[in-house]
């Protein structure tokens, strides 16, 4: 199992959806889905962890790639704009954003 590292050499991704608890489980199943078709499959990826508040009202997903270059690819095809814009539907909005470990503990 992947582990959490602190490294110049990758790209950590966080990317937040706010949904409805009637709507969590459609999306968190479309999201599994679409790392197991296609995200893990893309050139850089490393590993990916899909997060869900108790109340069902936030997924959190935390992704790892081995360059920024490789999230962007794969982000910008066309087969993930397709499944982004269903993510959109089953949600209130979500936004990756691109980060740097700081620190591990």
């Amino acid at each position: 199992m992947p582990h959490i590292r602190q490294s110049a050499d990758l790209q950590t991704v966080i990317t937040t959806f706010e949904v409805t608890p009637g709507t969590c489980q459609d999306l968190l199943d479309a999201l599994e889905t679409a790392y197991a078709d296609f995200i893990s499959k893309q050139p850089g990826f490393i590993a990916a962890g899909l997060h869900v508040n108790d109340a069902r009202t936030r997924i959190a997903n935390y992704s790892q790639w081995q360059r920024r270059e490789d999230f962007l690819a794969m982000l910008r095809s066309p087969e993930m704009r397709e499944r982004s814009r269903a993510f959109s539907a089953m949600s209130r909005g979500f936004e990756p954003v691109l980060y740097d470990v700081d620190a591990v503990f």
